[in-house]
């Protein structure tokens, strides 16, 4: 058997107050997932669980990702994370606080 690449989507999340990259991160996650419905995984015999989910994030800060809590909102599978500096952060006004904008790529492959 070999490892094929069935799936790639991709998403956005914004974190708008707080600085937070890693709920905007899973946001882009979720953005990614909530469009789908795989039903082709248990055709080939081992089900969801058996996905091996590569996600990779970018945001311009990549350090400040944590990469356990984003891959926590799969909801099947195994889950790999790749995090790149990328994504585009906003200043307010008055430099005080930004909303970060991150962006995710979801691949899932089979083993078949």
């Amino acid at each position: 058997m070999a490892l094929k690449r069935c799936i790639l989507e991709m998403g956005m999340g914004v974190d708008l107050h707080g600085k937070d990259f890693t709920k905007a991160a899973q946001r882009a996650v979720q953005n990614a997932l909530w469009h789908n419905s795989l039903t082709f995984p248990r055709h080939f015999g081992n089900g969801a669980d058996a996905m091996r989910v590569d996600v990779t994030i970018a945001v311009s800060d990549p350090d400040a990702v944590d990469g356990d809590a984003v891959l926590s909102i799969l909801p099947h599978g195994t889950g790999y994370i790749n995090v790149v500096k990328g994504g585009l952060d906003i200043p307010n006004e008055d430099g005080t606080d930004h909303t970060i904008i991150a962006n995710a790529a979801v691949v899932v492959s089979l083993d078949v």
